[in-house]
């Protein structure tokens, strides 16, 4: 058996004091997640956290640290996530168009992402917001990538 993990990418946006969270369909139940999604074969960790959250919420936004890199081996399917998770800031709504499994946008605050943490796609969703709160930021250029290669 070959084990493959997923390499994803999530992204938290803070603005005026609330979250930005996705309500989305996943293996046959509605839960709630941050904008986030796998990376694409031959696309860069911050391309695909930037374009993840453009499809997923319809924000333009900037990426501004690396909070934290989680492990996370998901019971509905037994696969196992790696995500990158970044914080970012709001540029604009460019888009009310959004990835066909996600059904609305949401600005939430702490305490109603507390409140719904039942709901939460996983355990993640609320760690990496309380990374966040907790000022853990790391430079962007602690990710390094190898340039394409051209053919």
């Amino acid at each position: 058996m070959t084990w493959t993990p997923h390499a994803t990418v999530a992204v938290v946006v803070e603005k005026d004091s609330k979250f930005l969270l996705v309500k989305e369909r996943s293996h046959g139940e509605i839960v709630f997640n941050q904008p986030a999604g796998h990376v694409e074969e031959g696309e860069s960790i911050l391309d695909a956290a930037i374009r993840e959250t453009l499809e997923e919420s319809g924000w333009e936004v900037e990426l501004e640290s690396v909070i934290g890199l989680y492990t996370y081996k998901a019971p509905a399917n037994g696969v196992t996530y790696y995500r990158i998770c970044f914080s970012a800031k709001a540029i604009q709504k460019v888009s009310d168009e959004l990835d066909s499994d996600i059904i609305s946008e949401h600005w939430l605050t702490y305490d109603e992402v507390t409140a719904i943490e039942n709901q939460l796609r996983s355990p993640l969703v609320k760690r990496c917001i309380d990374d966040f709160r907790d000022n853990r930021r790391y430079p962007l250029s602690i990710i390094y990538e190898t340039p394409a290669a051209k053919i």
